[in-house]
């Protein structure tokens, strides 16, 4: 599998991870689409309407305009401390 390196890529910034909420009744076509739109899905989630994806940001916008693409949202990692850390 190549990627396209250098291209469609904003300056200086990879691919973002991303999660979509989808219409359950459209998530086939959906998914397709968004595929066809430059996202790499790394998770399906059809029966909670929900796709998990790499995209470059410049390509966002173009998510967000696909029928059966409800909202799409950049995914957030959230740490937490070990249990035997000091309270903060």
């Amino acid at each position: 599998m190549s990627q396209n390196q250098g291209q469609g890529q904003a300056s200086g910034s990879g691919p973002v991870p991303v999660i979509l909420s989808i219409d359950p009744d459209r998530f086939a076509e959906a998914v397709e689409a968004v595929r066809r739109a430059g996202l790499t899905v790394t998770g399906e989630y059809p029966v909670l309407g929900s796709l998990a994806g790499t995209i470059a940001e410049d390509r966002i916008p173009a998510l967000e305009a696909i029928d059966g693409v409800e909202s799409v949202d950049r995914e957030r990692i959230v740490g937490i401390p070990p249990p035997d850390s000091p309270i903060q």
